[in-house]
């Protein structure tokens, strides 16, 4: 399931956070870091999905 996650999260990377940890702190800051430039976004989201 990880890895549809991170597949999403690549695509997507808001997404990919919010399956993870629903709508909370690293989901806004994922928004944000995606809408700044969208590679700090697919990293966080890979991280947020790879830690838990």
């Amino acid at each position: 399931m990880d890895f549809v996650r991170i597949i999403i999260a690549i695509i997507l990377p808001p997404l990919g956070v919010f399956l993870q940890v629903g709508i909370g702190g690293a989901f806004w800051l994922n928004i944000l870091l995606t809408l700044l430039g969208y590679i700090p976004g697919i990293v966080h989201a890979v991280w947020i999905i790879a830690k838990r």
